[in-house]
């Protein structure tokens, strides 16, 4: 129902003055993609319905990637496009990102509207009815396939490439997720030799021990396989973590300092500055200075790069995570293109992805997720900041202490960043027995 009601909304509020729109005839166009989880079909079809009910045209890309929506509702004029995943969640969740004609994630206003039509509180929509009117006989909209759309986009990003890939051997891991046609035709198109692990898409399996958060499977078959390299994305295809030709993982915040001395050889690095998070490693910062390059934090989220991005005329910006913003390029994280970028930088480089990464000296860092009744007073309880402060006297300046709220789950993330793997871990439990013991974590 709350998609249903969603797609009356945006149906209803992009032909209203409250969008701007003047024309009583206007009719909204609004594109939909939606990942591979079960109920994806479900919410796909309400929110459909609740648009075309409200006279808006739904256009259904179909199974497709959250960068490809963004392509597709810039480029061909939408009033705002439709992402319905979870990103990297298990398939039991899902959620629905809403994206502007820019290919940006919307803003906070028309979410707060959003909440506000939820909650029918429709006083603060201007509304004096008890529901947003339906459309009726030719005004209501229509619901329109546009796989063609998502076909444009793979032909984009081929033309990216300036390289044949027909030397290339590449692992690619599919996360039975969104990127599993994509990424098939796009790197097949380009002549590379392909494996694939996570191509088998049933409804309940995406990102099952698979995919950017789950690289094992992927190591071993590069490995096993002797393949060249190989590439790792998530539930929606916004992300991408590479493995080298040895099975070792290169994470975002490496893949950050390659294509950041490619951008900047190449004179696209705008202002000689690379935007990362807070979550990346010290390493990259050192790594990055050490080149000459300038790197600014900001808080976790690509939303947040993104928005550093544009509001400081940067070009690039990312996250340990997989995030890359490359803004010549895409208005969002997008996997598959990142993919693209450092296999082009090894074919003009003609060396292998081990030695693209080897000159970014990353330290050690553990993640602990602890699932928690109250992330707010978690962070905030005294006998928990009071054991971080003891945590960071012990790694006495050489590393660091995060933790860190969840955005999308009921979770505190700890990060420790010492000089010793087992070190790491061992703080993290320190934290997480103190946050359990307070009495916040779940059962």
């Amino acid at each position: 129902m709350h998609a249903y009601k969603i797609g009356r909304f945006l149906g209803w509020y992009y032909s209203s003055s409250l969008y701007g729109c003047m024309d009583p005839d206007y009719r909204p166009k609004v594109v939909i993609g939606k990942d591979t989880r079960r109920s994806s079909y479900m919410l796909e079809y309400s929110i459909a319905a609740g648009l075309a009910a409200s006279g808006a045209d739904a256009y259904m890309l179909h199974v497709t990637t959250t960068p490809s929506v963004s392509y597709v509702a810039k480029r061909e004029a939408f009033d705002c496009g439709i992402m319905i995943t979870a990103s990297h969640n298990p398939y039991f969740d899902n959620g629905i990102k809403i994206i502007n004609r820019n290919g940006e994630k919307s803003d906070d206003e028309i979410l707060s509207l959003i909440e506000a039509y939820l909650d029918s509180d429709l006083h603060a929509l201007g509304i004096e009815e008890e529901d947003i009117p339906l459309k009726q006989r030719e005004k209501i909209g229509r619901i329109v396939d546009n796989s063609a759309g998502r076909n444009r986009y793979i032909a984009y990003l081929i033309a990216l490439a300036s390289h044949s890939y027909k030397h290339l051997r590449i692992g690619l891991d599919l996360a039975n997720g969104a990127s599993h046609l994509i990424a098939q035709a796009v790197f097949g198109a380009l002549g590379a030799q392909v494996e694939t692990i996570g191509a088998e898409p049933n409804g309940v399996n995406i990102n099952l021990g698979c995919g950017s958060t789950n690289t094992d499977r992927l190591c071993r078959l590069v490995k096993e396989k002797n393949l060249d390299l190989g590439f790792a994305f998530d539930g929606d295809g916004d992300r991408c973590i590479a493995v080298d030709e040895n099975g070792n993982i290169v994470d975002g915040d490496s893949i950050l300092y390659i294509l950041a001395k490619r951008f900047r050889e190449s004179g696209m690095l705008e202002n000689n500055t690379v935007a990362a998070t807070v979550m990346s490693n010290s390493g990259l910062f050192t790594s990055l200075e050490r080149e000459g390059i300038r790197c600014v934090q900001t808080p976790v989220g690509d939303r947040f790069v993104y928005e550093c991005m544009i509001k400081n005329g940067y070009a690039l910006g990312g996250e340990q995570s997989g995030h890359i913003i490359m803004k010549k390029y895409a208005t969002t994280g997008d996997g598959i293109l990142t993919a693209l970028m450092l296999t082009e930088e090894i074919c003009d480089r003609k060396i292998s992805l081990s030695r693209l990464s080897a000159s970014v000296l990353l330290y050690p860092q553990y993640v602990e997720n602890i699932k928690v009744t109250d992330k707010d007073a978690t962070v905030a309880d005294p006998h928990v900041r009071k054991e971080v402060q003891r945590t960071e006297a012990l790694i006495g300046g050489k590393g660091r202490v995060l933790l860190r709220k969840s955005g999308t789950e009921s979770v505190i993330r700890i990060l420790v960043e010492c000089e010793s793997e087992e070190k790491c871990k061992e703080y993290a439990h320190g934290i997480a027995r103190v946050i359990c013991e307070r009495g916040y974590c779940h059962e």
